[in-house]
């Protein structure tokens, strides 16, 4: 059976509007054998974004950032996180977006990238759906510092690693970020360095 005729949405209730939007959703769900439950769930709409991994082959290194996370510091975290490009894409498409964002945020123009995936990343509570890419970066497509924007209260470090050395931070804990491991660990299985 179609999903539309298994949800009915009963009520939807605004809860914040102030960075993103919270929702109260109240619907009725036809469950498997064929009863129907009404329930309610919240959902966060902070918009769909794109990350990527920057590599460059010859010398096997990658692009990553590192910034403060003031969600991750609230639950334990010290707050500094090294994380894969990213950015909401703010009405843009995924490659235009990301393009765009790599080169706020890490300095790199980049004039070719791959898509390698698509993912809702906590889909029990946040909407956002994520467009992975992957990019070959090289010291002539540094066009800038990077380091993102004051006016969103970015301020980003630019760090180049040696693959290797990234996929053993995701071993000893220094990189939490789940895109990041993800794009590492694609980039892993798929021999981006072979």
């Amino acid at each position: 059976m179609d999903m539309q005729q298994r949800v009915k949405v009963k009520n939807v209730e605004i809860l914040s509007d102030d960075w993103y939007v919270l929702k109260k959703n109240t619907f009725e769900y036809q469950r498997s054998d064929g009863s129907w439950q009404t329930m309610s769930r919240e959902t966060y709409d902070r918009g769909n974004g794109a990350t990527i991994l920057l590599y460059n082959k010859p010398n096997r290194t990658v692009v990553l950032i590192r910034q403060f996370r003031f969600p991750a510091f609230v639950n334990g975290h010290q707050g500094m996180m090294i994380e894969a490009c990213a950015g909401l894409l703010d009405e843009r498409d995924p490659v235009t977006c990301i393009k765009h964002e790599t080169e706020e945020e890490t300095g790199y123009r980049l004039h070719d990238v791959k898509k390698v995936l698509e993912c809702y990343m906590s889909p029990g509570s946040v909407t956002e759906r994520l467009f992975f890419f992957i990019g070959e970066y090289d010291a002539k497509a540094k066009v800038n510092d990077g380091g993102g924007l004051l006016s969103d209260g970015e301020d980003i470090d630019v760090v180049e690693l040696p693959f290797e050395q990234a996929l053993e931070m995701i071993q000893n804990g220094e990189i939490v970020d789940a895109k990041t491991i993800m794009l590492l660990q694609y980039a892993q299985l798929n021999g981006i360095f072979e």
